[in-house]
């Protein structure tokens, strides 16, 4: 969880690739293959439910591959300038997706979002914050409505930081507060961003997003999710199929040093849920906003 978002996950590999590659270029060339292999294995192995980690993953295999043959020196440097145009394209996707997802949001709106997903979970600007951001910068008032995200807190921690950074009004709140919020009508979007979405539209993200569309679906209020095509995963068929990753026990009976729960207490701590295709009113791409998104409508996306 040093580095936590989807996007800044897959820059952090790349870059992780570049500094191994770095290391290693003095050694023979048998010798150099074999222990960045290890470099990609050890990454790839990190975190199991961000697909942006295997796709960068992937795009730095193929720069590899595609310069095989140069001396280690030279490939290693290759790989550096491949990290690098991988960070630079995330932010102008970014900034992309907020250009599209500004025009959703209506002057005056109050926006709830889950965890994080700011300039903090990216190379810069951010996904579902970078959409706020983007509708600011445009002239809309808009205001936020940020969940606490227990058990790690990201939306108290990073969310609020981000949005009080930059004098957007927010509101924190506890998770188990958004339903109240949105029946006494005082919620008119909800934004997230996403580790991954299955080819059907399935969204993995943050425990408690389902929780948050659901209530969102119950009350008319549109649930949008931004996300670059890199979270796209179309090899995915169904959100029941992306492995969930399961955190610590200590991030939820108690804090450093201090515990509250019970000694000898079982403890589940998936880190995130899947909301089904359904529940979802549309992706945000930088290729555009996609409307109730469905295996056809995004398989589109990677062939226009």
């Amino acid at each position: 969880m040093v580095v936590r978002g989807a996007p800044a996950i897959g820059v952090a590999a790349a870059y992780g690739v570049a500094l191994e590659a770095l290391r290693l270029h003095h050694l023979p060339r048998a010798e150099f293959d074999q222990h960045l292999q290890l470099g990609f294995d050890v990454l790839a192995a990190s975190r199991p439910t961000a697909v942006n980690l295997f796709w960068a993953l992937n795009r730095m295999r193929a720069c590899w591959q595609r310069h095989g043959a140069a001396d280690t020196a030279v490939l290693s440097e290759t790989l550096l300038r491949e990290a690098q145009a991988i960070h630079s394209e995330d932010v102008q996707i970014n900034l992309a997706m907020g250009a599209a997802g500004a025009a959703l949001l209506p002057d005056g709106a109050r926006v709830l979002t889950h965890c994080n997903a700011g300039a903090l979970a990216t190379a810069g600007h951010g996904t579902a914050l970078g959409v706020i951001r983007s509708a600011v910068a445009s002239g809309k008032r808009i205001s936020v409505i940020a969940d606490e995200t227990r058990p790690f807190l990201q939306g108290a921690r990073l969310t609020a930081w981000e949005m009080v950074q930059e004098n957007i009004p927010v509101t924190l709140i506890t998770d188990n507060m958004a339903g109240h919020m949105m029946a006494r009508g005082e919620v008119d979007a909800v934004i997230v961003g996403t580790d991954r979405v299955a080819a059907n539209g399935d969204v993995a993200n943050k425990i408690g997003t389902y929780m948050v569309a659901v209530l969102a679906h119950r009350h008319g209020i549109p649930f949008y999710v931004a996300c670059p095509l890199s979270t796209i995963d179309l090899q995915v068929a169904r959100g029941e199929d992306i492995p969930i990753e399961e955190r610590s026990s200590l991030e939820v009976t108690g804090f450093r040093d201090y515990q509250w729960a019970a000694a000898g207490v079982m403890v589940r701590n998936p880190s995130f849920d899947v909301t089904p295709a359904e529940l979802v009113t549309a992706l945000i791409t930088e290729k555009g906003v996609v409307h109730r998104p469905d295996r056809d409508k995004l398989e589109r996306l990677f062939s226009d």
